[in-house]
């Protein structure tokens, strides 16, 4: 039996799988990562994206901030791929319970998943600092320079820069996703960056599956490890529908 006849078997004995994500979930529709050798942090610019993607430098240096998000996290058309379709098409099987990504890009919205916990924010939520009021991703294309609410108050991305700390509740309902699932797939990511690494560590399933084209920490505990892309892999699933009306 060849490893996606393995990851096949494994999809189909199970009835609550929760998938993990990172970057290279995303890197396959064409969205840089950022620790790639052509990805973000390798790129030049007047400030290093370390720096720009940080609380502080939101605060004291908005329009800079503004000009490097506009450019580089949210200026592309992107699309869903394979990967990103499959899960949803997992889900609609009722056999995916939750999809947790490390992801800011929204892509697994527009595949189609309803079931998504995101870490790190969203870059299609934002809100005023002063009134709280909500705006999608349009008023932050559409605006230049800095967005402002119709309060006067300046419009903030929903998503977690460095300084600031992960949304307790968004970790708590992951990691119950996590202690509830009987196989969790790891998908796209080395499993480097904490504490969203850590989350892994509350699983006690029956199968912890690996997908990535690199080694991770964690190959040497899981029970099926593919080193190839998530796209290719996933694709390679047949999903059998069940009637989710049963889950």
């Amino acid at each position: 039996m060849n490893k996606i006849e393995q990851l096949q078997q494994m999809i189909q004995n199970s009835n609550h799988i929760v998938f993990f994500g990172g970057a290279g979930v995303s890197t396959e529709s064409g969205i840089p990562d950022f620790r790639s050798i052509d990805g973000l942090y390798n790129q030049k610019y007047k400030y290093p994206p370390e720096q720009i993607l940080s609380h502080r430098f939101f605060m004291y240096h908005t329009p800079e901030f503004y000009e490097y998000y506009r450019e580089k996290l949210i200026a592309g058309t992107y699309e869903p791929n394979t990967a990103h379709y499959k899960l949803a098409e997992i889900e609609h099987s009722g056999k995916l319970s939750a999809i947790i990504t490390q992801n800011i890009d929204g892509l697994h919205q527009k595949a189609g998943s309803h079931h998504i916990i995101e870490l790190h924010g969203s870059v299609l939520s934002n809100h005023c600092m002063s009134c709280h009021t909500f705006y999608g991703l349009e008023k932050i294309k559409e605006t230049k320079g800095v967005p402002h609410c119709t309060c006067g108050g300046i419009i903030k991305p929903d998503v977690t820069l460095y300084e600031e700390t992960l949304d307790e509740q968004v970790i708590h309902k992951a990691i119950r996703a996590i202690r509830h699932a009987d196989a969790l797939i790891i998908g796209g990511t080395s499993m480097n960056v904490y504490p969203a690494a850590g989350l892994v560590h509350y699983f006690s399933g029956n199968h912890l599956i690996i997908i990535n084209r690199e080694s991770t920490a964690l190959d040497g505990h899981a029970d099926l490890v593919i080193h190839d892309s998530i796209a290719q892999t996933l694709g390679a699933i047949d999903v059998e529908l069940q009637d989710v009306s049963s889950h």
